[in-house]
């Protein structure tokens, strides 16, 4: 159980002045990072289905095109956005781990005073 001396060292979430953590040169680091992945492959993603969308609607021949027996290129496309949803959470659970939470870790440790 800790004393009043322990409790006065670290400070609380409600003692943390947080506009002061915003302002902070190593959070807008972070928060320039996680957009620079998160936007990009939003807009990549984004691009990647209204492209099946308009094709799908405006494309019909080639849509129906059929590959092999009754595979046509639409039913292959539609099952690319699945893959392409697994491939873009897959990476930025990488990325995370490898760039973000590092980051986030620092401030938490520097904000909560583990010295780290």
């Amino acid at each position: 159980m800790g004393t009043t001396e322990d409790s006065a060292a670290a400070p609380t979430p409600a003692t943390t002045d947080w506009n002061q953590v915003q302002a902070s040169p190593e959070f807008a680091d972070l928060r320039r990072r996680l957009r620079g992945f998160v936007f990009p492959m939003a807009g990549l993603f984004l691009a990647w289905y209204l492209l099946y969308v308009l094709l799908a609607d405006y494309a019909h021949g080639f849509m129906s095109t059929k590959l092999f027996g009754n595979i046509t290129v639409g039913l292959v496309f539609g099952l690319l956005q699945f893959v392409s949803t697994f491939v873009i959470t897959g990476l930025y659970v990488r990325f995370a781990n490898r760039v973000v939470d590092p980051a986030a870790d620092k401030i938490r440790h520097e904000i909560e005073g583990d010295g780290q």
